[in-house]
C-alpha cells in the first residue's frame, strides 16, 4: 500500500520510518566517536519544536529555464513546517527570498478536498507554499498559496490570478507558458496566464469529477493529476472520473469541539472501484474525444505522457488484479489507441510495481527508456516503440531504484540504485548503448537526485547516521559544483547542543525464519554499563514498499529514545523493498504471515545479547507497522514485554482496492486468505500490554479498524490501554501533539516495567 508504505513514510515527521531458532549474525559495526558529559537534554518536545534538529530542508528545488536560478521552498526556523520560495542566483552567488507566504497568503482556510489531496500527497502537515511551477521563458513562477493563485516575478513582486472561497486544485502551467489551469469545483479550468480563466468541461453533478486523480491513484499509485497538457498547448488529456460506483463510507470526523461527518467515497478490497475515462480536448474545450481504453472498464489508468513531439498519447492500463500492464499509443485526434507493448508480472503469483522511472525520449525512432523487474530485480531498459530491439542497460542482483535524468545529446542515463552496498542509494551513469556503469557519489552516504530537463546538471541531497540531510549542485561527472545546503553540524546548527551524545549506528544480518534469507538490521544503543541488560525500543514497519534499515538519516527521535536508556532496534523483514522479486514475493496473499516470522527473528537475536534484557523487549508501529503489532502480539504472547499499535488495519477488507487487492487478491475469490491475515480472529489471545493508538477523523485506516479491535477486545474481557486523538487523520503529529503522543508511550512502557537499568 502507497497508503501505508507512503504513511508510514510521511510519519517520519513523527517516527522515522523506517525482525528462528537463534541464527548466527554477521555485524558491520559503524560506530565513530565517542559520547561525551554536558550535552543538553533532548525531550520529545524539543525534537519536535522549531528550528528543526535535522537542519533546513529545502523542498522542491528548481533551475530556472535558462539554468542561471536555483528556486527552491525553504523552511523557518521559528515554524518548521511553514515554506516560503527562496531563489539563488548562480551568476550573483546571493540568496533571496521571493515570496514571504505569510505575507503573500490570505489564511483562508482550505476547502476540504485540498486537504485530503494534500494528505494523499503527504504534505498535510505543511504550511505556506508547499508547490510552484517556473514559466517557460523564466520571467516568472506560478505559485498556489491558501487555495489561490499568484504569479511571481524574480523581484518579488506578485500578482493574483484568483480570488475564490473554493481552491484552485492542481494547478498548472501548460507547457509553452500560454495557460494556466486548474480544478475549481469537478471542473477542469482554463485561462491564458493574466486573463479570466473558463470553466472547460462540463459541471455534471456530485459524482463526476473532472481533471483529477480518483482516491486510489492518488494514495496506491502516486498520480496526483488528472489532467497533462500537450508538448505545443495544442490538446489537454482529461480524466473523467464517475464515483457513483464506489461505496460510501460514513465517516465521523471526531473533533475536539463537534464531529463532522463526511459521506466519502472509499473502495474497499472487493467492491467496485470509480470508472475513470480520458477525453483528449482544445485548450477551451471543443473538439474533444474519448480515448478508447478498450472494452474492460474495470481497470486502472496508471499513467498518461505525450509524445516528446505531441504526436501521440500514452497510456499505461493496468488490470484489475495488477499482473498485465499494457502500454496503449493513442492518437489524439481521434482517440483510438492500439497496444505497443505488454508488461507482466515477473514470477507467477505476483503483481507489478508500478513506476515512474521511464521516459520518452525525443528523435525520429521512437524509443522508450523503461523500468522493469522482469529479470527479478528492477532495471533499466532501453527499447524501441512500438517496435524495436530491446537492450538491457543495467542488471544483477541490486535495484535501480529512480530514474534521474537523460543526456539525450551525449546518449547518458542517471539513475539512483543500491548496487555499491543495500544500505546505501548512489547515482550512477551508464550509456544507452550500453556498457560500464559509474558511480557519481561518495560512499558512506544514501543519496537521491533529480536533473534539469537536458541532463546537464544534477541536483544531489545525501545523508548518513551521523550527517542530516545535505544539498548540493554537480556537473555531470558528479563533480561538487557548490553546496546549496551544507547543513554542516558546527556550533551553529540546531542539533549541535546535543551532539555530543549523538550515538552511532551499527548495521548487521540475521537469517530470516526460512533459515537462509539475509536480513538487515540496525541497532543504535545508549552508553552502556558493562554487566547491566537494556530494554528494547523495537521498531517495525514490516509491509511490502518501505526499506527502513539505510544508512541515511534518521532524525532526533531515535536519539531521544536511546537518551532515554532503550536500544533503538529495526530490522527489514521478507517483504520490504529493494533486494528484489523474490524477496517481496512471501507477501502474497499471505500478509501477516512471514514478516511476522521475520520480526520474530530479530527478537531472538536480541535475547541472545548479554546486554540486552530479554524481558524488556517493547514493539512500536504505524499504519502497516500497527497492524503487525497486533499479529505479533497474537502470534506469540510473552515473547514481547509490551506492543504499541498506531492506526493499524485490522481487517483487509476495510482497505481500497489497489493496494490490498495488489498483494492478496480479491476477497470475493479468496475470502480464505483474508480471514488468515486479520488481526481480528485472534485479537482475544493478546496477554500482555498493548497501547492502542489512532487519530479519530482519519480518512486513509478508517477508525472503524480500530473500533472493531476494541469491541472484540473488551467483548473478550482482554485488558488493553488506548489514547484517540480528535480531529486528526492517519498522520497524528504537531509540535505538542508528537511529544503528547510519544510521552504517552513511554509513560506506558513505564507502567509496565519496561524501563532502563538503575
Amino acid at each position: 500500500m502507497r497508503l501505508l508504505l507512503a504513511a508510514a513514510a510521511s510519519l517520519a515527521l513523527v517516527a522515522p520510518m523506517h525482525a528462528g531458532a537463534h541464527p548466527m549474525s554477521a555485524e558491520r559495526d559503524d560506530t565513530q566517536g565517542d559520547t561525551q558529559d554536558g550535552a543538553a537534554e533532548l525531550s520529545f518536545e524539543r525534537v519536535f519544536a522549531s528550528p528543526s534538529l535535522d537542519g533546513s530542508s529545502p523542498r522542491k528545488a528548481k533551475l530556472s529555464p535558462d539554468g542561471r536560478f536555483l528556486t527552491l521552498l525553504r523552511n523557518r526556523e521559528d515554524d518548521r513546517d511553514r515554506y516560503d520560495l527562496w531563489a539563488y542566483d548562480r551568476e550573483s552567488e546571493e540568496w533571496a527570498m521571493l515570496v514571504d507566504s505569510e505575507k503573500l497568503g490570505s489564511g483562508r482556510e482550505l476547502s476540504e478536498d485540498e486537504k485530503m489531496q494534500r494528505e494523499r500527497a503527504r504534505v498535510g502537515n505543511l504550511k505556506g507554499i508547499i508547490d510552484y511551477q517556473w514559466t517557460s521563458d523564466g520571467a516568472g513562477i506560478l505559485v498556489p498559496l491558501d487555495g489561490d493563485l499568484y504569479l511571481a516575478d524574480l523581484n518579488g513582486e506578485a500578482s493574483r490570478l484568483t480570488d475564490t472561497e473554493e481552491s484552485e486544485l492542481n494547478p498548472a502551467l501548460s507547457e509553452t507558458g500560454k495557460y494556466v489551469s486548474f480544478v475549481r469545483e469537478r471542473q477542469l479550468w482554463v485561462g491564458e496566464v493574466g486573463a479570466a480563466a473558463n470553466p472547460v468541461t462540463p459541471k455534471e453533478g456530485d459524482t463526476i469529477r473532472w481533471g483529477e486523480a480518483e482516491f486510489v491513484a492518488q494514495e496506491e499509485m502516486s498520480r496526483l493529476t488528472g489532467y497533462w497538457w500537450s508538448p505545443n498547448d495544442s490538446r489537454i488529456a482529461v480524466q473523467r472520473t464517475d464515483e457513483s460506483p464506489v461505496g460510501i463510507v460514513t465517516r465521523a470526523a471526531i473533533g475536539a469541539t463537534g464531529t463532522k461527518v463526511f459521506d466519502q467515497r472509499y473502495p474497499v478490497a472487493g467492491s467496485d472501484n470509480a470508472i475513470v475515462e480520458l477525453f483528449v480536448m482544445n485548450p477551451d474545450g471543443s473538439d474533444r474525444v474519448q480515448v478508447d481504453l478498450g472494452s474492460d472498464r474495470d481497470i486502472y489508468v496508471a499513467r498518461v505522457d505525450w509524445a516528446p513531439d505531441g504526436s501521440a498519447l500514452y497510456v499505461q492500463r493496468q488490470n484489475r488484479a495488477q499482473t498485465v500492464m499494457d502500454m496503449l499509443r493513442v492518437d489524439p485526434a481521434t482517440g483510438e489507441s492500439a497496444a505497443v507493448f505488454t508488461e507482466n508480472a515477473a514470477r507467477e503469483n505476483y503483481w507489478i510495481n508500478l513506476s515512474d522511472n521511464y521516459k520518452f525520449l525525443k528523435g525520429s525512432d521512437p524509443r522508450l527508456l523503461w523500468w522493469s523487474e522482469v529479470d527479478g530485480f528492477g532495471h533499466l531498459y532501453l527499447r524501441g516503440i512500438p517496435e524495436g530491439e530491446t537492450v538491457q542497460l543495467t542488471s544483477g542482483e541490486w535495484v535501480v531504484s529512480a530514474l534521474v535524468g537523460v543526456d539525450q545529446d551525449r546518449n547518458i542515463a542517471y539513475f539512483t540504485a543500491n548496487r555499491d552496498d543495500p544500505l546505501e542509494q548512489h547515482v550512477y551513469s551508464v550509456s544507452l548503448t550500453g556498457g560500464p556503469i559509474t558511480r557519481l557519489t561518495e560512499r558512506g552516504y544514501t543519496h537521491s537526485a533529480t536533473m534539469d530537463k537536458d541532463g546537464q546538471t544534477l541536483l544531489v541531497t545525501r545523508s548518513g547516521h551521523n550527517q542530516p540531510p545535505q544539498t548540493y549542485i554537480a556537473d555531470a561527472k558528479g563533480d561538487r559544483l557548490a553546496w546549496v545546503e551544507e547543513n554542516a553540524l558546527g556550533p551553529d546548527h540546531p542539533y549541535s547542543d546535543f551532539l555530543s551524545d549523538h550515538r552511532p549506528a551499527r548495521f548487521g544480518t540475521i537469517k530470516a525464519a526460512d533459515g537462509t534469507t539475509d536480513l538487515f538490521w540496525k541497532m543504535v544503543t545508549p552508553e552502556m554499563e558493562q554487566g547491566k541488560q537494556y530494554p528494547v525500543f523495537f521498531y517495525h514497519y514490516g509491509g511490502p514498499g518501505p526499506q527502513i534499515v539505510t544508512k541515511g538519516w534518521d532524525g532526533a527521535l531515535q536519539q531521544a529514545v536511546v537518551d532515554a536508556g532503550y536500544i533503538w532496534f529495526e530490522l527489514d523483514n521478507r517483504g520490504s523493498a529493494n533486494r528484489g522479486v523474490d524477496f517481496e514475493q512471501p507477501l502474497y496473499r499471505a500478509m501477516g504471515g512471514v514478516e511476522v516470522a521475520d520480526q520474530k527473528a530479530g527478537a531472538e537475536y536480541l535475547k541472545s545479547l548479554d546486554f540486552v534484557d530479554p524481558a524488556k523487549i517493547a514493539i512500536y508501529g504505524w499504519s502497516y507497522g500497527g497492524y503487525m503489532t497486533l499479529k505479533q502480539m497474537q502470534a506469540d504472547p510473552g515473547l514481547y514485554a509490551a506492543g504499541i499499535s498506531g492506526a493499524p488495519v485490522t481487517k483487509w477488507e476495510l482497505y481500497d482496492t489497489h493496494y490490498t487487492e495488489r498483494f492478496m487478491g480479491d476477497p470475493r475469490e479468496v475470502p480464505e486468505a483474508y480471514e488468515k491475515a486479520s488481526a481480528i480472529p485472534d485479537a482475544t489471545r493478546i496477554s500482555d500490554p498493548l497501547l492502542l493508538i489512532h487519530g479519530m477523523a482519519d480518512d486513509n485506516v478508517v477508525f472503524e479498524n480500530s473500533s472493531e479491535l476494541i469491541a472484540t477486545l473488551q467483548e473478550g474481557n482482554v485488558p488493553f490501554e488506548m489514547m484517540l486523538y480528535p480531529g486528526y487523520t492517519h498522520r497524528v503529529a504537531g509540535e505538542n501533539i508528537s511529544p503528547h503522543m510519544w510521552n504517552t508511550i513511554f509513560a506506558f512502557l513505564q507502567r509496565h516495567g519496561v524501563t532502563p537499568p538503575e
